[in-house]
This record gives structure tokens, C-alpha cells and sequence, in this order.
């Protein structure tokens, strides 16, 4: 060591020990700000000086400081990789709520010290979380930024993501700025600092450029795109290198899509600059790049991309290089994910098959890594489209997947090692398109088990979860039910397109459809979907639902699939659906309704048990109400089966043993009963007449028919022509209502007494040839002439007498040898005759 070197290091040292010194000092004098301030320059000078050690724990020995402090000075000062991990414990703990008064200067003491390599990734978390909990550091944050933005944004950026992200968030909360001006300023500089990272060679391959372009570009579109000059651009596009962490494409993949929705012209323009180039210089990397960018944002802007995929002399000069020239794997990594991306375009599929179909077959049997189940998947999307080859011998196996299905099928197999299936899942997803496809693979339970188990495996992977909801979707899927008039439309569009009605496959009739999910049920695969959508997302929870429906058709089904959750499943979809403007999705109440309809409430809803009982009733009540005007077309009628399904579910739901689901069917769905008891549908009109039998039993129901309105009274009367109709089942429902009714309420029989044809339609009750119908009209009876005032009861007498009610009834009781029915009607008989007496 040189003179001058011992010079300067003895009088650092000696300023070292001054200002520990000065900071004791000033901590037993209470200004605790300055006395950190002087401690942390004493430690930049010398950390291992025996006055700043002594000072450093005389001030903590004297418990002046707060225990945030002191674990964030031995961290930042001392590089104490163990007081960071204890200072994100305190932070976390019920403790952090007093740290409030000294969150300010914690931060100032983490970002105060340089972040070197040997400090740990606590900092990240400790600044985000003083940020979250303090609005001083908050405030803070936006001084400096004013002050000094680069100087501010290159010490935070270091730090970490989520001290990253604290400049986004502040910058865009309008409250701490002193004027929006000031705030715009700093967001442009903040904008460009960001795209600056992104453009260091390199130095973005964890994303953090990326997110904090991303969320500054969602919330302000329009003023910061201007920023993204031709060098931006390609940096962003870089981003979408295959070779990068999926979540960096994902979020250049974000930022690119917000671009193109503004960028019009000039995003176009960038664009087919960069593609057109990197694929005229012939090299590796260049043609990885290109490809990869593309494939990334066929999905985002498909015209574009298909413009420049279709461009004459593209495929016809590329294909012959890829087996020579470019033998990287990558390469042709980029370029399978390319066509599988622009699959999505019909033009694009017929391009594929025309030059590609050759090269795809040989990637199947002789690919490296994800290659062949990629290769498998694009023909399989050629195949299922129908689109024919160039090649003569390829076109032969077009119709044929069963050599695809098998490559997938094995890579679901393997799942179990790890290996990334998401590529077969996709493929499955087409190829289950076909109905010889669809039965081979309900079938085959290795197979089920295989998918459910990949799906169980991934339940933060979309595409998988997606894709896999979609294959149990396909092998579900009952063909719909057409109209003769929808059957005469769809013939007429195919006369018109010239082509001949396709007559639909053996395969997809109601009798295999109902097989395969019968299959799908004993897999456990509602286990499975009851699993996976815990916060799932819409598109996932409308897959879901449909199959449910599709299961639920089967009645043998309903309670296994019920055993596996299914009830808590759909009563939560349905609630969501009717929470949501955005969703218009029945299937969740319908396929609610089906199960519902077969099983004991009282089992599927105990008590104590999640959900309740009336959980289930607003959903089905929905599926009564008539559709909106303008909801459906003109040759799409209103589909009346969920209507017919939910009165029996409801009606089911009434007679459970406590009263609740039934009061809360009368509140909810009351009126729109009514309406469809008199619609002249006969099945709806018989459903909505065994509901308000059962609904007749408590006294809210009762009350509708006795209240003594105007009302009331019309609902009786249509009660009476109910139990006059052809329909068995509907006479039996109407008959039974009456018959509770008139035991309730004395003003019901003085009601019917005042009814014209009242008596003689109870009469005719009595002589139905269903027993059931009989005893409805005994009872009837019966209540008139006996269980009332006397007064009451002589005039049910005298009216019933007109009718010919003695001998009626006595024609009934020698036709019958029910024990039950001949003493109600001996009673009514013997009040009868007493009468004449």
C-alpha cells in the first residue's frame, strides 16, 4: 500500500469515527433522523471501524429506534442477509402495524446503501411493502421522482420486481403529484426510462422492463405508444423470442397487442420491417426470431399476420432450407409454433397443407422434443378443417388421426415425469372433433385417468385446462335437437352452397353420446371439474357447465355426479351468471335443475351443509322467466325444455321438509307459474300445476287461493278448469291442490260453491278411471259436506245434490276396494244422505 493510499484510508477512518460519533450524539438528543443519517455515512466509510460498531450498538442498546430500524441498518449497513429475512418477517407480522413512524426512514436506510451483489433479494420485498403500508414512503417516492427521475428510477429498478412496480403505482396515483403536469412529465420519462432497460442488450430476461412498459401502456394508451419509436419496437419484438421465459413473451405479447390497437399505420409499417428483414438475412437466429414473433401475434392481429404469411415465394423458398440449411432445432421449434399460430386463418391452413404436409409428417416420427406432438397438432387442425394436401398419398390419410391420436395419448401418459403436454392436449382438442375419435377415446379408461390426472397436474395453466376441458366437452357433446323447420333451413343453405347435406355419424346419436358420458362420469371426472374451478375463469367455468348439462341428461347419472360435487359446483356458476352482465349462460341453472329433479332435497341439502336449500331456487326461477326481446332469433324458437326441467326441480325442492325452499319459491317465481299454467303448452301447464300443489301445502301457497281478492279468486277458478283438462297428471295436480285447499280454508268451498261448474267437476274427480284422481275427488267432497260450519257445509250439500252427488259417489265406492277410498267416501256419503233425511 502506497502513502497516499495509508493517508486516505487513516483519514476515512478517522472521519468515520467522527461522524459515529456526532450520531450517538445526536440520538440521545432525539433527533433520531440526523443521528441515522450520520450512522449510515460512517458505515459507507468504514462498517467495520470499532467507533461505528460501538455506535451502532449504543443506539440500539438503548432501545431508541424502532426494531424496523435496526434490523434495516444491520441488513443495508452490514449486509446482514439474516436481518433481511428477519425485517420481511416483521414486516408480514401484526407488529408492522406500528412501524408506521419510522417507515419513511427504513426505506431511506435501504436505499441509501448501493445494492451489491452479497445483499439478498429481501430489499425487494421490504421497499414494496413500506410503499403498500405507508403513504409517506408513497409521497416520498413521488418527491424524488420530480426531483430527480433517472437518478430515482435507476437506485428502485435494481431492487426487484415488485420495487419496480411501487414507481408505476405511484406515478399513476394522482394524489400525490402537486399537478397533473408534473405527473405526466414524470410518467413520459418514467415510460422511456423503461423502454431503455428493455433496449440494454440482455439485461430484460426476467421481465421487469416489460411489466412496467405494460402497466403504464394499459393506463395510457394513446399519449405513451408515441414513445415506441423503431428501436423500442424491435426490442419489444425481441422479447418474443421463443428461447425467453414464457411469462417475458407474455407480457411483450401484452404490451405489443395495446400498441396495435392504436398504433394503426405505423405499427403495420414496423412490423413488416422487421419480419420482411430478419427473414431476408437467411441466418438463425434472425429467422427464430422473425418466426417466433409472428407465431406470438397471429392470435393479437391475425389479418396482419396472415397477409405476410401468405406472401408469395415465403413458403415454397423456406421449406427447402429447413432440412438443410437451418438444422438447429430451434429454429425449427419457432417455425412449428409459427404454423400452428396461423392454423387460425383458412387461407393459411390451405397454404400449409400445400407445402408443409410432407415436412409436418417427417417431424411426427423423427422430431426432437416438443416437435412431434407440435408437428401432430397442426395436422390434426388440417385434418379436422378438411383441408386437402398437395401431396396425393398424404391426401389418402387426411380423414385418418388415429396415428395422431396415439402420439398424444402417449404424452399424457408420461405426465407423471414432468413432461409438458400442453401440445397433445391441444391436438386431443381437434382431433376429438371426430366421432370415431371421440368413441375410441371414452373407451379407453387409461386414457381418461391420463387426461384427468395432466389436468389435476396443471391447474395454473390455461391452455391445458382449457384445452382438456375442451376434449371432455367433445366426447360429452349430445348433437342438437333441430325443429323441422331449422332441418328444412339448413338443408337450403346447403343446396344453396352446392353441397349435399351431410348425413350425421351413427356415432353421435343419443345412445353413444349418453355411453361416453356415462364413461367420463365413472372416470370421476366431475371430481376433477369440482377441483379445478376454484376461481376459474369464465371461459373454463362455461366449458365445465356444459359438460355438467351434458352429464346430467342421464338420469342413472345424476346422483353420482352429485356424490362428486356437482350441486355446490353449479349452484355457484349459476349465481355467478346471474350476477354478471357480462355472462348469458343458462347451462349452469339448467344442468342444476336436471339433478335436482331425481334426488331427495332433504339428502342433497342437509343441514349445516353448503349450500342452502334456497341457494338453489334463484338460479332456476331464471330459467322460467321469457327471454329478452331481441334475445333470440326467428328460426331459433325458445327452447322450453329448461323451463319444463326447472318446474319439476322446483316442484321437487317444495315438498322438502322444511318450508324454506318453498317460501322462497313463492316470493321469487310465483307469477311467472301462474303465466305458464295458462300457456298453451301442455307440459309446462302440467309442470306448473304440480308445483302449486306442492306450493298449496304451507300456508304462503294456501294464502294465494284464500286472501279473499279479486285475485285469488281467478286463481281458484283456473285451479277448478285445471282439474277438467285431458291431461292425467295435471287433473291429479289440480285435484290435490283442491283437496288441501278446501281442508285449510272454509272460504275456498264457499268460494267454489259460486262457481258455476265447481261441483260437478269435483264430482267428475270422483269417477276418473285413475284412482289417484278418485281419491283427490273424495277428499273434496268429503271437506265440503263435512269438515266446515254447518251452515257452510249445508250449502255444499244442496250444491253437490244438483249435481247428482249420492249416487255418483255410491257408483264410485262399488268400483273400488281400496280400503282408503271407501271410508273418505263413506264419510261423504253419509253426510250426503243425512241430508236427505
Amino acid at each position: 500500500m502506497t502513502a497516499v493510499q495509508r493517508m486516505t484510508r487513516k483519514l476515512s477512518e478517522e472521519r468515520a469515527s467522527t461522524l459515529a460519533k456526532e450520531a450517538v450524539e445526536l440520538s440521545v438528543a432525539g433527533d433520531k433522523a440526523q443521528a441515522s443519517r450520520k450512522l449510515r455515512e460512517a458505515a459507507a466509510l468504514g462498517h467495520d471501524n470499532p467507533d461505528v460498531q460501538a455506535a451502532f450498538l449504543a443506539i440500539h442498546n438503548d432501545q431508541l429506534n424502532s426494531p424496523l430500524l435496526d434490523l434495516c441498518r444491520r441488513y443495508a449497513l452490514y449486509h446482514d442477509n439474516r436481518a433481511g429475512d428477519e425485517t420481511v418477517g416483521y414486516l408480514k407480522s401484526p407488529e408492522a402495524a406500528n412501524a408506521a413512524p419510522v417507515a419513511l426512514e427504513s426505506l431511506r436506510i435501504i436505499l441509501e446503501s448501493q445494492p451489491v451483489p452479497t445483499m439478498s433479494n429481501a430489499q425487494n420485498f421490504i421497499i414494496a411493502e413500506l410503499a403498500r403500508q405507508s403513504p409517506a414512503v408513497r409521497q416520498y417516492f413521488a418527491s424524488e421522482l420530480e426531483e430527480s427521475t433517472t437518478k430515482f428510477f435507476d437506485n428502485v429498478y435494481e431492487r426487484g420486481d415488485d420495487a419496480a412496480n411501487c414507481l408505476r403505482s405511484v406515478v399513476l396515483d394522482d394524489k400525490l403529484w402537486s399537478s397533473e403536469d408534473v405527473r405526466l412529465r414524470v410518467e413520459d420519462d418514467l415510460f422511456q426510462l423503461f423502454l431503455a432497460k428493455l433496449m440494454e442488450s440482455g439485461h430484460d430476461h426476467d421481465g421487469r422492463a416489460l411489466k412496467g412498459i405494460a402497466l403504464l401502456l394499459m393506463a395510457d394508451t394513446h399519449r405513451l405508444q408515441s414513445f415506441i419509436d423503431e428501436d423500442a419496437f424491435e426490442a419489444l419484438m425481441g422479447s418474443l423470442d421463443v428461447r425467453l421465459p414464457a411469462d417475458v413473451r407474455g407480457q411483450a405479447t401484452l404490451v405489443l397487442s395495446k400498441f396495435f390497437e392504436v398504433a394503426n399505420a405505423t405499427g403495420q409499417e414496423f412490423l413488416y420491417k422487421y419480419i420482411t428483414t430478419h427473414v431476408a438475412r437467411q441466418k438463425g437466429d434472425d429467422l427464430v426470431l422473425a418466426f417466433s414473433a409472428a407465431a406470438n401475434l397471429f392470435p393479437v392481429i391475425p389479418g396482419m399476420m396472415a397477409e405476410l404469411f401468405l406472401t408469395n415465394g415465403f413458403l415454397s423458398s423456406i421449406m427447402p432450407f429447413l432440412g438443410k440449411q437451418y438444422r438447429s432445432h430451434v429454429v425449427h421449434d419457432a417455425f412449428l409454433l409459427l404454423l400452428n399460430a396461423a392454423c387460425i386463418d383458412g387461407a393459411c391452413r390451405t397454404a400449409i397443407a400445400q407445402y408443409c404436409a410432407t415436412w409436418l409428417s417427417h417431424k411426427v416420427n423423427n422430431g426432437t422434443g416438443k416437435q412431434p406432438a407440435v408437428a401432430a397438432t397442426v395436422l390434426a387442425k388440417l385434418r379436422t378443417a378438411g383441408v386437402k394436401t398437395g401431396d396425393q398419398r398424404a391426401n389418402m390419410a387426411d380423414d385418418d388421426v388415429s396415428e395422431l391420436v396415439d402420439l398424444f395419448k402417449s404424452t399424457l401418459a408420461v405426465v407423471e415425469e414432468g413432461r409438458n403436454v400442453s401440445d397433445s392436449i391441444e391436438g386431443l382438442a381437434y382431433t376429438s372433433l371426430k366421432p370415431e375419435v371421440k368413441e375410441a377415446l371414452a373407451k379407453d379408461p387409461a386414457f381418461l385417468k391420463s387426461l384427468l390426472t395432466a389436468l389435476e397436474a396443471s391447474p395454473e395453466s390455461p391452455e391445458i385446462i382449457v384445452g382438456g376441458l375442451s376434449i371432455i366437452t367433445n366426447l360429452a357433446q349430445y348433437a342438437p335437437v333441430l325443429s323441422e323447420e331449422q332441418k328444412k333451413v339448413s338443408q337450403l343453405k346447403a343446396y344453396a352452397n352446392a353441397t349435399k347435406p351431410a348425413e350425421p355419424s351413427p356415432l353421435e346419436d343419443d345412445d353413444h353420446v349418453r355411453a361416453r358420458c356415462a364413461a367420463l362420469v365413472q372416470a370421476g371426472t366431475v371430481a376433477t371439474l369440482t377441483k379445478l374451478n376454484k376461481g376459474r375463469s369464465p371461459a373454463a367455468a362455461q366449458l365445465t357447465d356444459r359438460v355438467l348439462l351434458a352429464f346430467s341428461r342421464n338420469p342413472k347419472d345424476r346422483g353420482k355426479i352429485a356424490q362428486q360435487g356437482a350441486v355446490k359446483l353449479l349452484v355457484s356458476h349459476a349465481q355467478k351468471n346471474l350476477e354478471s352482465t357480462d355472462i348469458d349462460n343458462s347451462d349452469a341453472a339448467h344442468a342444476l335443475a336436471r339433478v335436482l329433479i331425481s334426488l331427495n332435497p332433504a339428502h342433497v341439502f342437509a343441514p349445516g351443509t353448503t349450500p342452502d336449500i334456497t341457494e338453489a331456487v334463484p338460479p332456476l326461477v331464471a330459467l322460467l322467466k321469457p327471454p329478452k326481446s331481441g334475445g333470440l332469433a326467428a328460426d331459433h324458437p325458445r327452447d322450453l325444455l329448461p323451463v319444463f326441467e326447472s318446474l319439476l326441480a322446483l316442484t321437487n325442492l317444495a315438498s322438502a321438509p322444511e318450508p324454506y325452499a318453498a317460501n322462497s319459491i313463492i316470493k321469487l317465481a310465483w307469477d311467472d307459474v301462474e303465466d305458464l299454467l295458462m300457456g298453451n303448452n301442455n307440459m309446462l301447464r302440467r309442470a306448473a300445476c304440480e308445483l302449486i300443489c306442492n306450493l298449496t301445502v304451507i300456508p304462503a301457497g294456501a294464502d294465494k287461493f284464500t286472501e279473499g281478492s279479486t285475485r285469488a279468486r281467478t286463481r281458484l277458478h283456473l285451479l277448478v278448469a285445471m282439474a277438467d283438462v285431458d291431461d292425467l297428471p295435471t287433473r291429479r295436480a289440480a285435484g290435490g291442490a283442491l283437496a288441501m285447499l278446501t281442508e285449510q280454508d272454509s272460504s275456498v268451498v264457499s268460494a267454489l260453491l259460486d262457481l258455476e261448474r265447481a261441483p260437478e267437476i269435483v264430482l267428475e274427480l270422483c269417477q276418473d278411471e285413475d284412482p289417484g284422481v278418485v281419491h283427490r275427488g273424495l277428499v273434496i267432497v268429503r271437506n265440503m259436506v263435512c269438515e266446515h260450519d254447518a251452515e257452510l257445509s249445508r250449502k255444499a250439500r244442496v250444491a253437490l245434490k244438483k249435481s247428482d252427488a249420492v249416487e255418483k259417489v255410491k257408483t264410485t265406492l262399488k268400483t273400488t276396494k281400496d280400503p282408503a277410498l271407501l271410508q273418505i267416501g263413506v264419510e261423504a256419503l253419509k253426510a250426503l244422505v243425512e241430508m236427505e233425511k
